[in-house]
């Protein structure tokens, strides 16, 4: 298996390079290239290569306009210092990525991927068309909008609120509101679902099927019966603000970002 290493770190390439050795007595880097140029130079001067292990962030940007100035003919594993929580969304069929430092597990399980995706040979030079799977990378690395006020009745009125004023959003089972840190209350034209898509999940975390809350409405956490956690929040709120047994894990690493 022939294999090509784009990164632009030298310990990082020899890290990959030694646990290459170990895991695939048949893996053999037959280049290392460091930047986007130096890449497309050396894909349009050599055969491709059965594998191509590319970091995203490279010197002269992100590795995915290599794509757009040539023909890449190999199948690549992508390898990252990006959150875990960020990228699980490119475990594709056609595509993996290795979180740096890359280990020795996650290596050979990328690599038996590999094998089973393309039906491997050593001869066989199976081209795999990456298009569509860059371009859903690109898209998901963007840095997202998420919505900055709301527009909402007061009385007669409209009024602008800025969403970092607002600490937390609730259903009542019928109509959605949400609460400002000073305590003032407002129906939000939103289902809970579509709200998902406009809040920044770096403020906001849903606890449940009818709460949104901000970390800094978090006043204290309580453990609660059936493995669950009890909130209290301010301003306060006259219903139990409760995170449901199946979000506990994940709220917990949230709030210990």
């Amino acid at each position: 298996m022939k294999i090509l290493i784009v990164e632009d770190e030298d310990l990082a390439v020899k890290k990959i390079q030694k646990t290459l050795a170990e895991v695939d007595d048949a893996a053999e880097v037959i280049g290392v290239t460091d930047s986007i140029q130096s890449t497309v130079n050396w894909l349009e001067t050599h055969t491709a290569p059965d594998l191509i292990l590319m970091d995203i962030e490279l010197s002269d940007g992100q590795s995915f306009e290599i794509f757009s100035r040539t023909k890449v003919k190999s199948a690549v594993i992508f390898t990252t210092s990006y959150d875990e929580y960020a990228l699980k969304a490119f475990k594709v069929n056609s595509i993996d990525y290795l979180l740096k430092p890359v280990q020795k597990e996650e290596l050979s399980a990328a690599l038996e991927k590999f094998k089973t995706m393309v039906g491997f040979k050593p001869a066989d030079k199976s081209e795999i068309s990456m298009d569509a799977l860059v371009k859903e990378l690109q898209q998901k690395l963007q840095p997202k909008e998420y919505r900055k006020r709301f527009l909402v009745k007061h009385g007669q009125k409209l009024v602008s609120i800025e969403t970092d004023d607002i600490a937390y959003f609730f259903s009542d089972g019928r109509l959605n509101f949400f609460k400002t840190i000073d305590n003032r209350k407002f129906v939000v034209d939103y289902t809970m679902d579509e709200l998902e898509d406009m809040l920044d999940p770096q403020r906001y975390f849903r606890i449940s099927r009818s709460f949104y809350v901000s970390v800094e409405s978090i006043e204290q956490i309580h453990d609660y019966f059936g493995n669950r956690l009890l909130l209290q929040l301010k301003p306060s709120i006259d219903k139990e603000t409760i995170v449901s047994r199946e979000k506990v894990t994940d709220f917990k690493k949230w709030m210990g970002k």
